[in-house]
């Protein structure tokens, strides 16, 4: 099985799952704190390595069906409505 047939067959796994409860929420976090480190680090290779998997994260969380799309989605079609005073 090549490298590219095996990512596919993750995504499919991964697009067939249910969504846990405020998963992508923890996924955000988890990015904004390897952000934060990143910046804190005097490392070189530790910033990069840092900024990059943060940045990972950071997309992981904006995407896929729980997500921030999902949000985005609603308050475009009108699903869910701002309180107005």
């Amino acid at each position: 099985m090549g490298i590219e047939q095996t990512i596919d067959r993750i995504k499919q796994v991964d697009a067939a799952r249910a969504d846990y409860p405020g998963e992508h929420l923890i996924v955000l976090g988890a990015g904004v704190l390897l952000l934060l480190a990143a910046g804190r680090s005097r490392s070189f290779l530790m910033r990069i390595a840092a900024g990059a998997a943060g940045g990972a994260l950071i997309g992981r969380a904006a995407s896929g069906t729980g997500g921030i799309a999902k949000l985005a989605g609603a308050l475009q079609s009108g699903g869910l409505a701002w309180p107005r005073r």
